[in-house]
């Protein structure tokens, strides 16, 4: 019997991203995030005493400017060195061969599969093999698994691979394949890289997105962390789990304010809802946003002075717990409880100020900035998409006109 971790995405030192638009991000502790990540990682590896961890592409998030990055990943795995414990990693597309100029010889207990052709490792005390191949380059479009080794008679075999499968609207497409490819290979378990949301997609055999170890932002919410397998003598996957290794934790929620009509009853939902939150996450650092939805009254007042409920909401996370929780951001999907076409009934002045707001549009976007968005990769787009989903100019005025008309005389 024998256990092993496998983990993707790590992403070490990653540049900290859209966090410059709050004066109040907790920088320090989000920039170190990944490091401790790791260090999580190897101390999990160590209490279980793996047979061997591996890595399954993204390392490192691109370039670096130095070798500190690549000095402390060499410090972690020397503790697993001193354990005795292999490590087998293959390249992604942020840290491929031809990426990657800053390079340190890892200790001699790691090993980084080819990017030329697949290659096979096998365990020099146990009856596994390994098969892999890293990215040459940061854009392969090749479907790398179909040149996979079939599996090898009598051994646990797994395949280490970075790929997009099928395809993903949140990822760019990279070595993509099907399932079909990889169960056609006899592998008993494969370990998959480049997609950040954990996923479990198929037990027959184990085919298993790990996640990265570290949620970097705000849409990527949840706990992340590593696949802890566990393998009895006849060669069974007996268990295998997600346990968390990230130190921040992200949090997006939804709050319908349906039943919410005055100031001091949603005051008190915030506060409840942080607390939970916070409770949930444990000793992690809590980076949360709320969107606020639902027909409510209290949605004119809300975008007449947004600037003032996301500091009421920052203040209510100090008061919580000023260490541990950061509140990134308010968002307004709320609606009127009144309807406009009853308000139109009331005079026809009325009815021509809510026949203009209508129509009202403050700006229409750029065709430079659509010719943009169709050369932009997935995550920059998700980026810029995440920028225009801001409250805009015509909610916000269609709501504050629409409040005041309603509760005039």
């Amino acid at each position: 019997m024998f256990t092993f971790i496998h983990a993707a995405d790590l992403h070490l030192d990653s540049p900290l991203r859209g966090l410059s638009r709050h004066d109040d991000a907790p920088v320090e502790a989000i920039r170190g995030a990944t490091r401790r990540a790791l260090e999580n990682l190897v101390d999990l590896a160590l209490e279980k005493k793996v047979a061997f961890l591996l890595i399954a592409g993204d390392l490192y998030d691109g370039d670096q400017k130095d070798y500190a990055t690549a000095l402390f990943f060499n410090r972690q795995m020397l503790r697993l060195k001193a354990q005795d414990i292999p490590v087998f990693a293959i390249r992604g597309n942020h840290d491929a061969e031809s990426v990657i100029t800053k390079v340190l010889s890892p200790p001699d207990n790691v090993t980084f599969f080819s990017v030329k052709k697949p290659e096979s490792h096998t365990l020099p005390t146990l009856p596994v093999t390994i098969h892999g191949q890293g990215f040459a380059n940061a854009k392969v479009q090749e479907n790398l698994a179909q040149k996979y080794p079939s599996s090898l008679s009598g051994h646990f075999n797994i395949g280490l691979l970075h790929t997009s499968l099928a395809g993903s609207t949140a990822h760019d497409t990279y070595a993509p394949c099907s399932l079909a490819d990889l169960q056609k290979k006899g592998y008993h378990y494969w370990a998959l890289g480049h997609i950040h949301q954990p996923e479990l997609l198929c037990k027959d055999p184990w085919i298993v997105y790990s996640g990265n170890i570290q949620g970097r932002k705000i849409n990527e919410t949840g706990q992340r962390g590593c696949s802890l397998v566990e393998v009895n003598d006849a060669l069974e996957i007996t268990s295998q789990r997600l346990v968390p290794l990230d130190v921040v934790r992200w949090a997006h929620l939804q709050l319908d304010l349906t039943e919410i009509s005055d100031e001091s009853a949603l005051h008190a939902l915030i506060s409840q809802t942080l607390q939970q939150q916070l409770q949930e996450v444990g000793p992690r650092l809590l980076a949360i946003r709320l969107t606020l939805t639902g027909s409510t009254p209290l949605h004119g007042v809300l975008h007449a002075d947004l600037s003032r409920w996301q500091a009421e909401c920052t203040s209510i996370a100090v008061e919580l717990n000023s260490e541990q929780i950061w509140f990134e951001r308010l968002k307004l999907r709320t609606t009127p409880a009144y309807d406009p076409q009853e308000l139109a009934k009331r005079d026809d002045l009325t009815a021509l100020v809510l026949t203009a707001l209508k129509r009202f549009t403050p700006q229409k976007k750029p065709a430079a900035l659509d010719a943009l968005e169709a050369k932009l990769p997935a995550p920059a787009l998700t980026e810029l998409n995440e920028l225009a989903e801001s409250d805009s100019l015509s909610e916000e005025v269609a709501a504050i006109v629409l409040h005041s008309i309603a509760t005039s005389e």
